[in-house]
């Protein structure tokens, strides 16, 4: 790698992880604690059911071999694992405004791995494809975010395809005990939707999944810009058009629309919580009222 080049990638290390401090320091620290930490529970033990325990802490299974109702108490780690599951497919690197959507998925990432290093947790960070492009293990201190950062932003993946099942396969795999995923990804993935479903419905059960889409407007509108060639990032594929009729920017965009409304409805069936976000717009304060959300329904 030149010198000149490993100058612009510490430039923008440092830059993401400035930015991040200080929104960290402003707003991140006390809402990381008051809406992840404690929720990091393993089961202490099995007892029997007396009158006041919560209907959701029955364990069913204890219960249908004993013929007598049991609950499950438990006790709080001492930590928490953030996961940070990044899509850096082919199709990540558009983008029509503020920046990329991997640049936006590497400040959010950069975010929250750092109010974790604050709250002395460990995060870790898988790159994915339509296969397992990087993982590093969960660490903690600056050296390990720097590289956490650098890695979301300047890794080069062998493909260019996306499939985010063999990333879900490996995180159940290798994460034995519970952890907290951040799912990053634009959610165009070619594979088959049921699968997918599946997958993701696994993974949300054995740890805390959350979904965080990142999209730019130009994928949900066409612009009006006459004849143009697209290319498809991941595929390769090229198809000439006429933007200037409105008929096919109307089905474009109700084509679009079906598409994530679809992909929508798939998570929420899987109770998965989900926060959306656009290259176009600020995302802090759709993260603070997403994690405000999170905090509220967890309250109740």
């Amino acid at each position: 790698m030149d010198t000149l080049k490993t100058r612009e990638i510490v430039r923008k290390v440092r830059q993401i992880e400035l930015r991040a401090n200080r929104l960290v320091d402003d707003t991140m620290g006390s809402h990381y604690r008051a809406v992840f930490k404690g929720r990091g529970l393993d089961c202490a033990e099995v007892r029997e059911y007396v009158r006041g325990d919560a209907a959701r802490s029955i364990d069913w299974n204890v219960t249908a071999r004993t013929g007598r109702p049991h609950v499950k108490t438990f006790r709080e780690e001492r930590e928490r694992t953030l996961v940070l599951m990044i899509d850096i497919s082919a199709s990540s690197h558009f983008g029509s405004s503020m920046q990329a959507k991997r640049e936006l998925a590497a400040e959010l990432g950069s975010v929250l791995a750092l109010s974790a290093n604050r709250n002395h947790d460990r995060f870790g960070l898988i790159l994915f494809t339509d296969r397992v492009e990087l993982f590093l293990p969960p660490d903690r201190g600056r050296r390990h975010l720097r590289r956490v950062i650098r890695e979301i932003l300047f890794f080069r993946p062998r493909s260019a395809g996306g499939d985010a099942s063999k990333a879900l396969d490996f995180l159940n795999r290798v994460f034995r005990r519970r952890a907290l995923a951040f799912f990053i990804s634009d959610f165009c993935l070619p594979g088959p939707m049921e699968e997918l479903r599946r997958k993701l419905q696994t993974t949300n059960r054995r740890h805390d999944l959350l979904a965080v889409s990142v999209n730019d407007p130009r994928e949900f509108e066409m612009p009006d810009v006459g004849i143009i060639t697209l290319k498809d990032s991941e595929t390769g594929a090229e198809a000439r058009i006429d933007t200037s009729d409105p008929n096919l920017r109307k089905a474009f965009a109700e084509e679009a629309a079906r598409r994530w409304d679809v992909m929508k409805r798939r998570l929420r069936a899987c109770g998965i919580e989900h926060l959306e976000l656009d290259t176009g717009m600020p995302y802090l304060p759709c993260l603070m009222n997403f994690l405000d959300s999170r905090k509220a329904r967890r309250a109740s």
